[in-house]
């Protein structure tokens, strides 16, 4: 089997080298193309207006001046071009990918380039919590990690879907268990626009996180539930995102 791996944290990232090693424990045939600098939060964004660097930083390991789905289409279509993947994975990411961050990541952006491309992609990121911030707990994803996509590619990825998993901010010991869930959704007072000032007095704003004191409990079923609680979240996402129920009113509605 031929893995194709990326990620949205970059070619020196950590977490690049935890995918690099759940690869390794399915294949020998593991190849890495991914960002030259940090591209999180850059969603589903691909590269039209400027040109793609591409640079060999050792064996079957390649860096891309550009976003994720860049690396997966340079990945499939020039580096691996004879000889196609037959799995895409993306990540580890540093900090979880889930309900409305599968919105603005790269990291599920890269899988579902994979999907598009026709490739069974999965992305995988690792939670952290404030203690564990600068020191996420790699063990976590790297003990589970294996065993939940040999079970996912033996269910069969549909072609129109990727597959989102994350692993909880918790020791590997500590986990309670793998689930399957569906998309969560946060209260929407999380995001904040900072603005400060340069050394001219000029405004500048960085677009931030507020620290919830009294979040509330999220839906039972969800991915953000299921962290919670210490399990390992898989999460089926489909490519497809019309929304059939509305689509009927709609149909009433412009009759």
């Amino acid at each position: 089997m031929r893995i194709l791996c990326t990620n949205d944290d970059g070619i020196h990232a950590p977490g690049l080298k935890i995918i690099e090693q759940i690869a390794k424990e399915l294949s020998d045939d593991v190849w890495v193309v991914a960002p030259e600098l940090d591209q999180s939060g850059v969603s589903h964004s691909l590269s039209l207006n400027d040109p793609l660097r591409l640079r060999e930083v050792g064996p079957r390991h390649y860096a891309v001046r550009g976003t994720p789905t860049d690396c997966v289409i340079m990945g499939a279509r020039h580096i691996l071009k004879d000889k196609q993947p037959d799995l895409v994975l993306s990540g580890v990411n540093k900090g979880r990918n889930v309900a409305e961050d599968v919105v603005y990541s790269g990291t599920i952006a890269g899988a579902l380039e994979g999907t598009i491309l026709g490739f069974p992609s999965v992305a995988l990121s690792q939670e952290f919590s404030m203690e564990t911030r600068h020191n996420p707990q790699w063990e976590t994803a790297l003990k589970f990690g294996p065993d939940v996509l040999r079970k996912v590619i033996k269910a069969g990825v549909p072609k129109n879907t990727v597959i989102n998993v994350n692993f909880p901010a918790c020791a590997a010991d500590e986990v309670k268990g793998v689930v399957v869930t569906r998309q969560g959704k946060r209260n929407q007072g999380f995001l904040r626009v900072d603005e400060r000032r340069d050394g001219r007095n000029n405004p500048y704003f960085w677009i931030g996180f507020e620290r919830i004191v009294a979040a509330e409990a999220p839906l039972e079923g969800t991915d953000l539930a299921a962290l919670a609680a210490r399990y390992v979240s898989v999460t089926p996402l489909r490519l497809d995102r019309t929304d059939d129920v509305f689509s009927e009113a709609l149909t009433k509605a412009l009759a």
